[in-house]
């Protein structure tokens, strides 16, 4: 258990007649997520890479929770065909949606291009959830009242959206590529908030805390000598799952209440992370970028 855990949703908000669509919920905080809304009785879509693997999650998810409703499709974030794809099968079988948690990521990786030739952590952290939302929100607003969790992370406070260098084609840094994914979560969020006025659709970016999962297999050297050291400190997945669940729970946030939460509370975000002229350029680039598959 780690000692950064103040946060705990103590929401008993019932799902039973709900469907959630949550990316990454094989493992982690996905999956904790995943088995919280299972237990309320939503219906859950884990839309994850590896269908393998998911199914395995899937059938220890209704092991421990008996009568669940869970499906599972299949979503390559590295794939803007694959989001594609995605999000038409969820649309063609799922009448209504009324949570959407973007939960997938990576986190610091090597310098690797996707098939659509975009750096990997712009991608799959940033803009294969942009274009899965986008895809899905018709949708969303139908099912409304509902809500769209993005998860964003302390990183952004290093982070800033370089326009002339989005891809890092020129010089790419991991810990600098991470960070401007993470703050483009919140501008997204930011964004979207605006475009969601009397939709009835409210939308948060969520820092989990420093939690013992998967997302720190690329980092080397220092870095991971240093996570290593700090596996004391390191909150369990349940514990990372509290502010997604909170947000995506409580019934004072149904209203739109702020934007980006740590810990079950109002998180410190950085000023770049609340300029609307960035939120702005960031949204118009990134639609310019999927725009074949809206």
């Amino acid at each position: 258990m780690g000692i950064f855990t103040n946060g705990k949703c103590t929401s008993a908000a019932s799902l039973v007649g709900k469907i959630a669509i949550i990316t990454g919920a094989n493992t982690g905080i996905g999956y904790e997520t995943t088995k919280d809304f299972l237990k309320r009785g939503a219906r859950v879509v884990m839309a994850n890479r590896n269908l393998e693997l998911s199914e395995k999650a899937a059938e220890k998810l209704r092991a421990e929770v008996p009568n669940s409703q869970i499906r599972v499709v299949r979503l390559n974030l590295a794939s803007l065909k694959s989001v594609k794809q995605c999000a038409q099968e969820i649309l063609q079988t799922e009448p209504e949606i009324h949570l959407l948690i973007n939960n997938a990521g990576v986190m610091m990786c090597p310098y690797t291009k996707t098939e659509d030739d975009l750096e990997m952590q712009f991608q799959t952290n940033h803009l294969g959830h942009f274009l899965f939302t986008l895809l899905l929100l018709p949708r969303i607003k139908e099912s409304a009242p509902a809500r769209i969790i993005n998860l964003s992370s302390t990183a952004h406070l290093f982070g800033k959206v370089n326009f002339d260098d989005l891809q890092s084609a020129k010089s790419y840094s991991p810990t600098k590529a991470y960070g401007q994914s993470k703050l483009c979560n919140i501008l997204f969020t930011l964004e979207l908030i605006e475009r969601l006025k009397g939709s009835r659709v409210v939308t948060y970016a969520v820092h989990p805390g420093v939690v013992s999962t998967e997302l720190g297999r690329h980092l080397e050297g220092g870095q991971s000598w240093l996570l290593n050291k700090l596996d004391w400190a390191k909150k369990t997945p349940l514990e990372g799952a509290q502010t997604t669940l909170h947000c995506a729970l409580d019934r004072n946030l149904a209203t739109q209440n702020g934007i980006y939460y740590s810990d079950c509370t109002q998180g410190m975000m950085s000023c770049r992370a609340r300029s609307e002229r960035d939120a702005q350029n960031l949204w118009k680039v990134s639609e310019d970028l999927v725009k074949q598959y809206l």
